[in-house]
């Protein structure tokens, strides 16, 4: 069964394909990809071909993308995934997304804390990695406020102007505001 998260303000759950418009806005709105190194979404057919992939990854147990709803409203705001899963090393990668309209309302905040308590204390995580761009300031300020810490040591070799930050399990988390 899908692991449904709930914070204060938000449902974290699986995405829907009737939730494949607003997948189709994420990953085709130039504000939202600045960062990432892909071609934009074209069309409604991509949206739908990422909603199955996401389900794939899920059932293969190397990825788990949330789709971030605000709990008075059903509506997909933006997305939180752990994913290249290893069980073995025990390390996952967080990804995230959000709507501009959203952005600077400590949602993102809100579901990174969920979703790394749920890595550590569910799945039995012993790091988990972020990759960003080292000009996405506000995603290296939210990594930086919940204690994940810069390797500059590490270097993404597809991406070489993403910065790779760590959380290791026992560091003290920073709540939600």
């Amino acid at each position: 069964m899908f692991p449904i998260l709930v914070t204060n303000r938000l449902l974290l759950n699986q995405l829907e394909d009737t939730d494949a418009e607003s997948v189709l806005f994420l990953r085709s709105n130039e504000e939202v990809i600045r960062y990432i190194k892909r071609e934009p979404d074209q069309n409604i057919q991509q949206a739908y071909d990422f909603i199955g992939l996401i389900r794939d990854r899920y059932k293969n147990k190397s990825a788990i993308n949330w789709a971030i709803r605000k709990k008075e409203n059903p509506e997909l705001i933006g997305g939180i995934c752990l994913w290249k899963i290893s069980a073995d090393r025990k390390t996952a990668e967080v990804g995230y997304d959000l709507k501009p309209h959203y952005h600077g309302k400590g949602i993102m905040s809100e579901a990174l804390v969920a979703v790394i308590e749920y890595g550590f204390s569910i799945l039995g995580l012993d790091n988990i990695e972020a990759f960003t761009s080292r000009y996405n300031e506000a995603s290296k300020s939210l990594l930086l406020k919940h204690n994940f810490i810069l390797n500059p040591e590490r270097t993404d070799e597809d991406n070489l102007d993403n910065l790779i930050f760590e959380l290791k399990r026992n560091t003290t988390l920073q709540q939600a505001d």
